[in-house]
């Protein structure tokens, strides 16, 4: 499985206050988008993202477990001290998903709303995992799709981390008793952490050698 991002140039900004006059800070837009090729050059047929998402409403946001981070996390896991939002919302409209996320008293959360009530301009960009199969001239996004965020807050998404693209976006992932590991980078790690324990270094430049240049064949 490979980690898919995909980008919304820009969201609205609502401020809601509630019978008290406390004021709370949420985002709203178009999130996801199905059964069109996207600029990234992939699709996600209708089917794969109305389930995904129904499954996604079940098991996180009606349970208030569906939060987004702040920036362009490296991988597919949702990072605690990163977390920025929390999504409350996510309807169809058309092949839109519009959603809602309400801003969070979190150390990243105060750093949205500061960039927001300074008025940067920021986005959103989802985060999910899934296969991709070359059709007609594009990657039409598989039946094992995956949305581990509809959601995190980027400030240019048009141009997203290039260690991202260019690392997480390039390694499989797999399921490990309910984590998800990037299966190569795992390979890595091992090679690199049997060849210190020798007492030759030549031995361990020689391997941190090989494995970079293997990873760079296959990214």
């Amino acid at each position: 499985m490979k980690l898919i991002r995909e980008e919304i140039e820009s969201v609205e900004i609502i401020t809601e206050a509630n019978a008290d006059g406390v004021k709370s800070l949420y985002i709203s837009g178009p999130f996801l988008q199905a059964e069109v090729v996207n600029r990234n050059g992939r699709k996600y047929p209708g089917h794969v993202m109305e389930r995904e998402v129904a499954r996604y409403m079940k098991e996180a946001v009606s349970k208030g477990r569906a939060v987004g981070e702040l920036g362009h996390p490296a991988g597919p896991q949702i990072n605690l001290d990163r977390i920025s939002h929390k999504i409350v919302d996510l309807r169809k409209e058309g092949n839109n998903y519009i959603g809602k996320a309400k801003i969070l008293n979190t150390p990243a959360g105060q750093i949205a709303r500061g960039l927001i009530e300074d008025g940067v301009q920021l986005g959103v960009s989802s985060r999910g995992m899934g296969s991709l199969k070359p059709r007609n001239g594009i990657n039409e996004v598989q039946d094992d799709f995956y949305l581990a965020t509809a959601a995190d807050i980027v400030h240019d998404p048009s141009a997203p981390d290039a260690f991202v693209n260019g690392i997480m976006e390039g390694v499989e992932w797999v399921w490990d008793n309910g984590l998800l590991k990037a299966q190569q980078l795992e390979s890595y790690k091992a090679q690199v952490n049997k060849a210190s324990k020798s007492v030759d270094k030549r031995q361990l430049e020689e391997t941190v050698l090989k494995v970079w240049n293997d990873f760079l064949l296959k990214i």
